[in-house]
């Protein structure tokens, strides 16, 4: 499985961005993905998550209520689209995938990584 994260940039405080990640190859493996981030110096961290059916959702509390994760199984697409965008939410975004159909809540658990793309909020 081939991940390939887009939409990141520069934006204001509480300003908007819709982050994409495009699958490829084998997408069955696909089952759960989710969303990463990971700040200069800190641990990588799970923003959300969602399974392949929607069944199951998951976000991080610092994000639940700005932050909305999608899929279009169709379009072997994972979408975050964030809003009400903090200073602190500045970090490196990563998409991931695991076969696996269940919310996975550390990066240890995920097989399949994109590139990561660049947010960058300014105050």
């Amino acid at each position: 499985v081939q991940l390939v994260e887009s939409g990141g940039g520069l934006v204001q405080a509480g300003g908007s961005l819709r982050l994409s990640c495009a699958a490829s190859g084998r997408t069955f493996n696909t089952d759960v993905m989710g969303w990463f981030r990971q700040a200069p110096g800190k641990e990588r961290e799970l923003v959300a998550a969602i399974t392949r059916s929607e069944s199951e959702i998951w976000y991080s509390a610092s994000v639940k209520g700005r932050f909305t994760i999608s899929r279009d199984n169709a379009k072997n697409t994972l979408y975050l689209q964030m809003n009400s965008l903090k200073p602190e939410d500045t970090a490196v975004y990563y998409c991931a995938a695991d076969p696996q159909n269940r919310i996975l809540f550390f990066a240890r658990d995920y097989d399949y990584w994109g590139q990561g793309t660049q947010v960058t909020v300014s105050s």
